[in-house]
């Protein structure tokens, strides 16, 4: 192991008796976290009995329900296992999957989602083409509450770093799913698959969708758990860091699941955004400190990545009111790019009274109300249109946080 390497893992005692062992031969060992998910953890569970490959453990970590959760899941039976644990959050009941998962591969699932019957067979058959690659994933369709499809292809729209990223430039993206797979169903034998070292590229930000991974036993070894200081949210992407920095990787381009979004109990949801740009920001620094020569991306899009970073994080602490913290993630992002409209005007409104800041709130709202024609056919006059626009570009600066 390389000193970079040792550098990534756990300092516990615990970080080398996990995962322990090589597993089951061909097993995957699919971990679902959950808590009260009693409504909607069914048809994750059944999404995952319908794979095409059989070999399979489902493993439901419930995190301290309060609902029948519990009775919804044993009544399952094998090969569905309960596992119960006081609630500790989604990192730590992942953590409590992992360690109880006995399989070869390992997928995680988040309770209010759903596979496609073919997810785990493709996944697993690109491995096994692939020895040196230790962890694939896929798009993802977004669907809403009621089931509706909303977007076929989300992962570049949901991941937008992907536009920056551009993987398909430094991996090998020259191979079809059905070289891996002969038997893959008619509409997915030409996927194209992309492989290759994207750890650079996923410093710019995440790129996978947990959901949609599955790892080879070996390769989390070697990654260690989840980092539970990243709680309670952003996790995920320090994560898929880790795991990206002990080799290659490859994406499947088609998706693989249905991602609920819009539901309120979502860790995705807008108003718990801080704690992701908060851990987004630490796995930026860290990760650039310990990737050393690794990192190999130009030092304009390293400066530009710290000062997206330091915005977000000043941007939703804003919306928290917590000025006082904001003020200095906004000024350290200006410092790495300082031409940034957005981040000055918000660095202004942090050492003005809050009732400007909220008074410019309100400008946007009603401002969203009237276009500028109307407002100007209002007042009579065409010419004022001129004089407008300047207002409502500074009024749509500042309440980008809105």
């Amino acid at each position: 192991m390389t000193e970079f390497q040792t550098a990534t893992r756990s300092s516990s005692a615990a970080a080398d008796t996990f995962l322990a062992g090589p597993g089951e031969s061909g097993l995957v060992s699919v971990v679902i976290p959950t808590y009260n998910r009693e409504r909607l953890i069914g048809p994750a569970i059944e999404s995952v009995l319908r794979q095409s490959y059989a070999h399979i453990e489902i493993i439901v970590v419930d995190d301290g329900s309060t609902d029948r959760t519990r009775q919804v899941v044993e009544a399952y039976g094998q090969p569905v296992r309960y596992v119960h644990q006081a609630n500790g959050g989604a990192a730590s009941a992942r953590n409590r999957g992992l360690r109880e998962a006995r399989g070869e591969f390992i997928a995680l699932l988040d309770s209010d989602d759903e596979w496609f019957p073919w997810k785990l067979e493709a996944q697993v058959r690109v491995l096994d083409r692939y020895p040196a690659v230790g962890m694939v994933w896929t798009d993802m369709t977004a669907v809403s509450e009621d089931g509706a499809t909303l977007h076929e292809r989300y992962l570049r729209t949901f991941y937008n770093a992907h536009a920056l990223a551009r993987i398909e430039e430094v991996c090998d993206c020259v191979d079809s799913l059905s070289l891996a797979w002969s038997e893959a169903p008619h509409d997915l034998g030409g996927t194209q698959i992309c492989k290759g070292d994207i750890f650079s590229q996923i410093l710019l930000g995440n790129l996978v969708h947990t959901s949609t991974l599955l790892a080879r036993r070996e390769r989390l070894q070697q990654a260690g758990e989840i980092d539970i200081e990243f709680t309670p949210l952003g996790e995920d992407y320090e994560f898929h860091v880790r795991i990206c920095s002990y080799g290659p990787v490859a994406l499947i381009e088609a998706s693989s699941m249905r991602y609920r979004i819009g539901a309120a109990d979502q860790l995705t949801a807008p108003h718990l955004g801080v704690h992701t740009a908060r851990s987004n920001l630490k796995t930026v620094l860290r990760w650039l400190e310990r990737g050393g020569t690794r990192v190999r991306l130009p030092r304009h899009m390293i400066r530009d990545r710290l000062a997206q970073a330091y915005a977000w994080v000043g941007e939703a602490e804003m919306h928290f009111g917590e000025w006082n913290r904001a003020r200095p993630h906004l000024w350290h992002s200006l410092r790495h790019r300082p031409a940034q409209r957005k981040a000055l005007l918000l660095l202004a409104f942090s050492v003005m009274p809050i009732s400007v800041f909220r008074g410019a709130l309100r400008l946007k709202r009603q401002l969203r109300a009237l276009t500028a024609v109307k407002i100007a056919a209002l007042l009579g006059n065409v010419a004022i249109l001129g004089w407008l626009d300047p207002v409502l570009t500074f009024a749509g600066d500042v309440t980008m946080v809105a």
